[in-house]
C-alpha cells in the first residue's frame, strides 16, 4: 500500500483535525497559505497541489505552534482591521474585529472636517489608522506607554502611508497641551483575577494591554476623569469596555459631567463602548 499524499486538501483536513477549537479548518487555511504563499483560494481550485517538503514541514511547525495556544496572528505577524493589513507581535492585543463598532460610531459622529483626533493606548494603532483612513482631513495623534508598541503603530501608520503622529505617553502625561474634538481608547478592562486571562490567545497578550485592577476599570476611571481637560466644547469621548462593564462606566461618565451617554453594542449584540460629549461651562 503506498501513502496518500501531502496534497493541500489532506494537510488541511489533518491540521484542522489536530487544531480543533472554534475554527479549525480557517486557521488551517491561513497557516497553509503563509507557508506556501499560495491564496486560500487556490486550495478549493486545486485542492490536489502537492507543496514541497520543506513547505510541509514548515506549515506543521506551524500547526504545533498554534495547537500550543498562540494566536493564528501572531504565527503570521499580521492581522487584518477594517480591511487594512496591520502587522502584529506580542507587545501588544491583537486587533479585534469588534472593535470596528467603535470606528463606526466615531465616523458617524458630527465632527469638524479638520478634526482633532486622539488615540489613547494605541497599540497596532488600529484605530488610529482606520479612522484615516476615512478621514484624511483629521489630524490624528496617538499614544502608547509602551515603546514597543509605539515603534509598531508608527511603522503600520508609515507601511500603509496615513500621516499619524505616535507619541510615548502613559494616558495624558507625556501628551503636549492641546485639545481635541474626539478622543477614542481600548484600554485595559480586564480584572485581574478574571478566569479568561487562562484561556486562548490572550494567554500570548501582554498583561499590560489587558489587565485593570481588581474590577477592571482602574484604567477607564482615569480617563473619563482626565478626558475633560482635553476635550473642546462638544467633543466626544469614546472607550472600549467589557460586555459586564456598559453600567459602571456610564456611571463614570455621568459623574465627570459627560452629556449624552450611551452605551453601544458590538456585532455580538454585548455592550462594547461607551460615548459622551463634553459641554464646557461657558
Amino acid at each position: 500500500m503506498t501513502d496518500t499524499p501531502d496534497t493541500c486538501e489532506k494537510l488541511l483536513i489533518d491540521a484542522a483535525d489536530t487544531i480543533g477549537g472554534e475554527s479549525p479548518r480557517l486557521d488551517a487555511e491561513l497557516l497553509l497559505s503563509r507557508a506556501t504563499g499560495w491564496s486560500r483560494t487556490s486550495f478549493r481550485a486545486w485542492p490536489e497541489r502537492q507543496p514541497s517538503p520543506e513547505v510541509i514541514a514548515e506549515f506543521r511547525a506551524l500547526v504545533q505552534r498554534r495547537v500550543r495556544g498562540e494566536p493564528v496572528a501572531h504565527l503570521l505577524g499580521e492581522q487584518e482591521f477594517w480591511s487594512l493589513p496591520l502587522k502584529v507581535n506580542a507587545s501588544t492585543l491583537i486587533p479585534r474585529p469588534d472593535t470596528e463598532c467603535l470606528v463606526e460610531a466615531a465616523l458617524a459622529l458630527d465632527l469638524p472636517e479638520d478634526a482633532r483626533v486622539l488615540d489613547l493606548g494605541t497599540g497596532t494603532g488600529a484605530i488610529a489608522i482606520a479612522l484615516a483612513s476615512e478621514r484624511p482631513a483629521w489630524t490624528i495623534d496617538a499614544c502608547d506607554s509602551q515603546e514597543s508598541a509605539v515603534e509598531l503603530a508608527h511603522a503600520n501608520a508609515k507601511a500603509l502611508g496615513f500621516p499619524i503622529a505616535v507619541m510615548r505617553s502613559d494616558w495624558f502625561s507625556g501628551l503636549p497641551r492641546r485639545n481635541y474634538n474626539l478622543i477614542v481608547s481600548n484600554p485595559p478592562y480586564v480584572a485581574e483575577r478574571d478566569e479568561h486571562l487562562c484561556q486562548g490567545d490572550v494567554r500570548f497578550e501582554p498583561a499590560s494591554a489587558l489587565v485593570a485592577g481588581p474590577d477592571g476599570l482602574d484604567d477607564i476611571r482615569q480617563l473619563v476623569a482626565s478626558a475633560p481637560a482635553w476635550l473642546e466644547h462638544g467633543g466626544w469621548l469614546l472607550i472600549e469596555h467589557g460586555y459586564d462593564q456598559g453600567d459602571a462606566v456610564r456611571q463614570l461618565y455621568g459623574a465627570a459631567g459627560f452629556q449624552a451617554v450611551e452605551t453601544r453594542q458590538d456585532y455580538g449584540q454585548r455592550d462594547r463602548f461607551t460615548m459622551g460629549c463634553w459641554k464646557s461651562d461657558l
